[in-house]
C-alpha cells in the first residue's frame, strides 16, 4: 500500500532576509542569526513542563535580561508610575506628563510566553503606552507559572479591569496586549462579556498568542524563519495550562466566540510564528461582524523588529492612529 505524505518535501536551503524591507529591520534579523544561520534564539531549550525548579530559573534569568534591555530607555520614559494593588492583581499605573485625555484608558497586557516579562519590563512598558497614547496605562503584572499558573493571570486581568472600570466609562478603556498578553487581552474580554461587564472601545492584539495548540500553518511553515520565536512553545503552554484543556476558550482565546467585541486592531508579519493565530482570529472576527482590521508586515517575525526601524515607527503610528478614532 502506497501511504501519501501529508504535507510538501522541503529542500534544505538558505532564506535570505529580503531587499524588500528597509536596510535597518534586515540589520535586525540578520543580529540574531549565526554565522551557520542558525537563529541564536533556537540554541536555548525550555524546561520540560514537570521542572518547575527548571522553569524558576529561567524565568529569573529571562526577567533580569528584560529588565536590563529596558534600563536602556529609561532616559526617553516620561510618564510617572505608581505601583497599586487591586484584588489579586499587581498594576503599574503610569500617568503622562500631559493628559490628553484624563478620562481615556489604557491596559496593557505584557508578552514573554506567559511565562516571563513581569516587573520592571512590564514597569517600563506602562510608561511606553502611556507616553504613547497621552492617557493613564494601567500596565497588568499578572502572576505566572510555575508558581502561578492558569487561571492566575487571567484572573489578575480581571481584577484590573474591574479596577479601571471604576474610574472609567468603558467606551474610554481600550485593552492591548503583545504576544503572550494578546491572549490574556482576548481571553479577558471573552470573560468580561459573559460575567455581563461592558466591554470596553477597543483592542489592540500584537502578533497575539491566541492558540496554544498550535494548530495554525505558520507554525511549521515559520519554524526556524522566524527569527525571534524560532520553535514551539508547547512546553511553556503546558506549563501555563497546567492540565486545563489546551483549546478551551479561555486558554486559547482563538475558539472563543468573539460576539459582541470592539473594533480590533491585529498585527503580524509574514516571519512572524504566529501568523497563522493572528490571521485566523482575525476570520473569526470578522465572522462574528466585529470591526477588525489586520496589519500585516513584510518579513517581520515576532515582536516586530526591536524597534528603531521605519517598520516598527509604521506600525507605532498605525497603533496610535487606531487608538485615538477609539476615543469619543
Amino acid at each position: 500500500m502506497n501511504d501519501n505524505v501529508q504535507g510538501v518535501a522541503v529542500d534544505r536551503r538558505i532564506v535570505p532576509f529580503p531587499t524588500s524591507i528597509s536596510a535597518p529591520a534586515r540589520a535586525a534579523l540578520q543580529r540574531l542569526v549565526g554565522d551557520d544561520g542558525i537563529p541564536l534564539h533556537a540554541l536555548y531549550a525550555m524546561p520540560d513542563p514537570t521542572d518547575h525548579d527548571g522553569w524558576i530559573r529561567m524565568k529569573a534569568a529571562v526577567d533580569a535580561q528584560y529588565a536590563a534591555s529596558v534600563e536602556g530607555l529609561a532616559g526617553g520614559l516620561h510618564a510617572r508610575v505608581e505601583t497599586i494593588r487591586t484584588g489579586s492583581a499587581i498594576v503599574h499605573v503610569a500617568t503622562p506628563g500631559t493628559i490628553a485625555r484624563a478620562d481615556c484608558a489604557y491596559i496593557d497586557l505584557h508578552g514573554g510566553a506567559l511565562v516571563f516579562g513581569g516587573g520592571q519590563a512590564c514597569r517600563a512598558g506602562a510608561q511606553m503606552q502611556a507616553d504613547a497614547h497621552c492617557v493613564r496605562c494601567y500596565a497588568v503584572d499578572y502572576r505566572t507559572p510555575p508558581e502561578h499558573p492558569y487561571p492566575a493571570a487571567l484572573d489578575d486581568c480581571m481584577a484590573a479591569y474591574r479596577h479601571v472600570l471604576e474610574r472609567h466609562a468603558p467606551e474610554n478603556i481600550v485593552v492591548g496586549g503583545r504576544s503572550a498578553g494578546g491572549n490574556l487581552a482576548a481571553a479577558t474580554l471573552l470573560r468580561a462579556r459573559d460575567e455581563g461587564l461592558p466591554l470596553p472601545a477597543g483592542l489592540v492584539l500584537l502578533s497575539p498568542q491566541v492558540d496554544l495548540t498550535e494548530s495554525g500553518d505558520s507554525f511549521a511553515t515559520n519554524h526556524t524563519i522566524d527569527v525571534v520565536l524560532p520553535g514551539s512553545l508547547m512546553a511553556s503552554n503546558l506549563l501555563y495550562a497546567n492540565g486545563a484543556d489546551l483549546a478551551a476558550p479561555l486558554v486559547s482565546p482563538l475558539f472563543g466566540d468573539p460576539t459582541g467585541f470592539p473594533a480590533t486592531f491585529l498585527q503580524t508579519g509574514t516571519r512572524d510564528l504566529f501568523l497563522s493565530s493572528t490571521v485566523r482570529m482575525h476570520r473569526a472576527l470578522l465572522r462574528a461582524g466585529v470591526t477588525a482590521e489586520l496589519h500585516v508586515f513584510e518579513a517581520m517575525p515576532h515582536g516586530g523588529f526591536m524597534g528603531g526601524t521605519p517598520e516598527d515607527r509604521e506600525l507605532a503610528d498605525a497603533i496610535a492612529r487606531f487608538v485615538e478614532a477609539r476615543w469619543p
